[in-house]
This record gives structure tokens, sequence and C-alpha cells, in this order.
């Protein structure tokens, strides 16, 4: 597997702020052939570098609501939490912690954010949540100043020309080598049989 180089690092840096970018306006802005930028930009889906493409709304400009931030300790439900979360029309962002809260920022309206997010998170048996108003938000995608190398997931170690990328459970993972992959595999295997 390749390992990125500036021109992928330029070309990311490109589509973060415009994905509707044509080829041949990235291929110049790079110095390469339209084609060579399709086939790179294919190549970092291929590897999940690139996950999708995506717009960036301005609800505010629909009357879709107040932006709110929510920060919740989904107990038992974690996975019926997530999949509410996002399938919900008005949940914009999810993330998940380390500790294993599920926070998300959403439209809602302002008269009743306690009874729709009561009504989101229903029948989960949430532990806490906690809602916070947002005044103002600004999304600033930025590539700047950041080393880019992918890591192999099982050491941790940097993922050269000689590392290997492979599909696991629905997810690109990368791997320094092929030790790495086969104990990742092991270890994930030796999970699921609840070893």
């Amino acid at each position: 597997m390749p390992s990125l180089d500036e021109t992928d690092i330029e070309i990311l840096r490109l589509l973060s702020h415009d994905a509707r970018r044509t080829y041949t306006d990235i291929a110049e802005e790079v110095g390469m052939s339209g084609p060579a930028v399709a086939d790179r930009i294919e190549r970092l889906q291929d590897t999940g570098i690139i996950n999708r493409f995506t717009v960036d709304i301005d609800r505010t400009q629909l009357g879709a609501g107040a932006q709110i931030f929510v920060q919740v300790d989904p107990g038992d439900s974690f996975e019926q939490l997530r999949s509410r979360l996002d399938g919900s029309d008005a949940v914009e962002h999810v993330m998940v912690t380390a500790g294993g809260e599920l926070w998300f920022n959403a439209r809602a309206e302002v008269h009743s954010v306690h009874t729709w997010v009561r009504s989101l998170l229903e029948p989960a048996d949430v532990v806490a949540y906690s809602v916070t108003l947002i005044d103002e938000i600004e999304w600033q995608p930025s590539l700047d100043g950041t080393d880019f190398a992918l890591t192999c997931a099982e050491c941790g170690n940097t993922v050269d020309s000689e590392g290997e990328s492979e599909w696991i459970d629905d997810r690109m993972h990368h791997f320094c080598c092929t030790t790495c992959q086969s104990q990742f595999k092991d270890q994930l295997n030796q999970l699921k049989e609840g070893v």
C-alpha cells in the first residue's frame, strides 16, 4: 500500500474546502492530469482515508431551530442509542468519546429542547445527559500543520509502502506488516468468541 505524499495531502486539503471541485481543477492545482487525480482520489477512498463526500448546510437559513450540543452517558444502551442518533435528521454530528459517552450536536426547537432530547433518547436507559445551547458554530477544515501517515492498527507504527490494508468488519484497517495484521485478526477473533 503506497504511503501518503505531499500531493495526496494537497488533494485532501482542496477537497476539504470544496468536495465538488472537479478533477481537472484539482489537477491544475497539483500539477497532474485529471485521470491521475481521479486515480489518487479512488485510492484514498479504497484505503478508507476519504469516507464520503458531503455538503455543509447552514440550517439557520432553513429555519431549522437552535443549534444544541448534547453529552450523553448511554449506560448499557450504547448501540441502540447510537443507531437512533445516526438515523435522526436533526442530528448533524455524532462523536464517541474514549470514555464511552456519546456527544452530538443537533437542531431543536428552543422552547422544547429537553422534551425533544428525551424523546430522541427513549426508550434507551440513559444514565444522564446534558444540553448546551450553542450561540455560534463555524467549521474550518484544515490539514495544515499535521503530519499525515497511516498508523498500524496493531502496534501503532507508521505504515509504509510495505504495509497491508484490509477491510475487517466494514472498516478499513492498516498494518505495518503481515505479522501485525495476523495478530490483530487473531485478537479480534478471540474477542468475538468471548475468550
